[in-house]
């Protein structure tokens, strides 16, 4: 896909001596777009994304939610055609059609499944929800890391956010070996999708569950960032910023590593500190 950035007028005022500095030019500006998810042809959830990626977003967000166990489960995966308002394709629709004999839990009206970019799912079911579905036991996961290798993630992450160079609107998740070696990063609009995207490569290329990892996303840590490292059996959990109260009772009960507010020299841990090689 191409759509991933475009350009927009703006006018860019500085202050400065004197009167303000103004000037009219294009910018370029990160792509918010709807993708409809369909499974068998019936629409399931539609989430705002930065377009790129879909199909990795797509399997990643079913299977974070509990709907499916991993690739295996799909038959087909397709863009379906359709059109934008001046007549050309946008590629705003995904179809998965499953392997005979699979079906998706029947998500009733607990869940709206209508996300944003910001908030991901929205009517979320509680961590009671999580406990029923979630397919790993990461208490059985005996990853160490070392606070030197989490101290490095957050410039090897910036380091290979291209999009966000161009128009710093973007947020980022890196997926990591346990001794730094990165081994895939996403961008996206949503904090959400980035993982998911994350998760759907991961599922594609039958890495799941993906123990000895750990994820290291741009922002904060929510709820939502939590349950999907969970459900794809990642150990630990790092972010530039803050956890929620909810993503550290969750990663308490689920023995998931939270690590918050990585900004070297610094860190702090909410949860499994027993991951990290702290010395005597």
């Amino acid at each position: 896909m191409g759509r991933v950035t475009a350009r927009r007028p703006s006018t860019r005022v500085e202050l400065v001596d004197g009167p303000p500095s103004v000037v009219a030019r294009p910018d370029t500006v990160t792509v918010e777009e709807p993708l409809e998810i369909r499974v068998d042809g019936r629409p399931l959830a539609v989430t705002m994304r930065t377009p790129g990626d879909d199909f990795d977003l797509t399997i990643g967000f079913l299977v974070t939610e509990g709907l499916l166990a991993g690739a295996d489960d799909v038959a087909t995966l397709m863009h379906c055609t359709d059109t934008g308002d001046d007549g050309s394709p946008t590629f705003n629709v995904v179809d998965i059609q499953l392997q005979p004999g699979v079906s998706i839990p029947d998500v009733g009206l607990q869940r709206s499944f209508v996300t944003t970019s910001s908030c991901g799912v929205c009517g979320k079911t509680s961590i009671d929800a999580v406990r029923l579905r979630s397919p790993y036991d990461l208490t059985t996961d005996a990853t160490v890391v070392s606070p030197q290798v989490l101290a490095g993630l957050p410039d090897a992450l910036r380091d290979h956010q291209k999009v966000f160079d161009r128009t710093g609107g973007l947020h980022a998740a890196g997926l990591f070996t346990a001794d730094g070696k990165l081994l895939a990063v996403r961008e996206d609009v949503g904090r959400h999708n980035a993982v998911d995207k994350i998760v759907g490569w991961a599922a594609r290329e039958h890495r799941l569950p993906l123990a000895a990892t750990v994820l290291m996303v741009s922002g904060r840590i929510s709820f939502e960032l939590a349950q999907k490292a969970l459900m794809a059996g990642i150990p630990v959990l790092a972010a530039v910023s803050a956890p929620s109260s909810l993503a550290i009772d969750l990663a308490e009960e689920f023995g998931l590593t939270l690590v918050g507010f990585l900004r070297p020299p610094r860190m702090t841990v909410y949860a499994g500190a027993g991951r990290l090689a702290l010395g005597a």
